[in-house]
């Protein structure tokens, strides 16, 4: 199937209005004709520093200005994150994320403890992950250095929509760190939530911007809004199934060799609604207690979910491999 960069809002909006099972269904066979329907990446993802943000994204419940539950905790010390990520290993997650709630990186010593972060989970056989604010070319090119293999820097939604969540920083500057995290050749993370007030429109203008990029993001995550007490965005309403299966399956077929991520939202989803998204094309999910502050299904759950739809975790490095067939290893 042809990769394309040069998708129109119009065609876009054309596939994200299209009857619900019709969407689906055409989802789902682009989904089979580039990956394995069958097999899902495990991630479990850990905060390494938590609150005490200064920006003022709506959503967080770790920006320093609003008065949430979240405690402030400075940066983990390295044997922690790398006890943290050995039991994820054990538990099935073939990639580790971490995430700081920084604003952007700085060059200091805190970074400096984040690159021995990077070192020790790579030298496990996991695939790495940072989310750590803003990046600039040289300090990518230290993660690359040392052996990050993916970056989370998420649109969050349209450019459009984009001044209403967030003033702290612009549109651009997400770009821009996406932009330098593909000069490191760096895998790019990079997504959005949805349920933040904003309308259709938004979310198909974030899937424009995704997909237009002159790479797809080799990871698309897709959250559905967790509202948080204290946050400017506590009292919106849940999204709906329905709508999340629009983002999945759109995102799958205008993206169809990214990795379409199940992410935030999946506590208020049954395994029925969570196995629809993987048949829409969702392919990975985030798997432990908790994504940086807010709730996620216990891996006991998610490991019964994966019997139940006979799925089995995808293999780290899996896209460098390509050539390697993958043997199921029952969670």
């Amino acid at each position: 199937m042809q990769i394309r960069n040069d998708w129109t809002r119009e065609e876009i909006t054309a596939i994200y209005n299209s009857p619900i099972l019709e969407l689906v269904y055409r989802a789902a066979t682009v989904h089979r004709e580039n990956h394995d329907p069958s097999e899902v990446q495990v991630c479990t993802l850990l905060s390494v520093k938590t609150g005490g943000c200064p920006e003022d994204c709506s959503y967080c419940p770790q920006a320093a200005r609003y008065h949430t539950d979240v405690k402030v905790q400075k940066l983990m010390e390295v044997d922690e994150v790398l006890q943290a990520a050995n039991n994820a290993r054990e538990s099935g997650s073939t990639r580790f994320c971490m995430g700081a709630a920084w604003r952007e990186v700085r060059d200091n010593r805190d970074f400096d403890k984040v690159l021995e972060m990077v070192k020790g989970v790579n030298s496990m056989g996991m695939e790495v992950c940072c989310t750590l604010g803003m990046l600039t070319e040289e300090q990518a090119n230290k993660l690359k250095d040392a052996g990050l293999y993916a970056y989370n820097h998420n649109l969050d939604t349209s450019e459009e929509h984009y001044e209403e969540i967030i003033s702290t920083r612009t549109y651009d500057d997400r770009l821009d760190t996406l932009e330098n995290v593909r000069k490191a050749n760096i895998s790019v993370c990079s997504g959005g939530i949805i349920g933040m007030g904003e309308q259709h429109e938004d979310r198909i203008g974030m899937l424009h911007t995704l997909s237009n990029l002159p790479e797809h993001p080799e990871s698309v995550p897709v959250n559905a809004l967790v509202p948080v007490e204290g946050t400017p965005l506590a009292e919106q309403p849940r999204v709906s199934i329905w709508e999340m299966l629009r983002m999945i399956a759109t995102a799958r077929i205008i993206m169809p060799k990214a990795m379409v991520r199940l992410s935030a939202g999946r506590t208020e989803m049954n395994t029925e609604e969570q196995a629809l998204c993987f048949l829409s094309g969702a392919n990975s999910i985030f798997a432990g207690d908790k994504l940086l502050t807010t709730p996620n299904p216990e891996i006991d759950a998610d490991k019964q979910m994966f019997q139940t739809l006979n799925l089995k975790p995808r293999k780290s490095f899996k896209d460098q491999e390509a050539t390697v067939k993958f043997e199921q290893i029952p969670l």
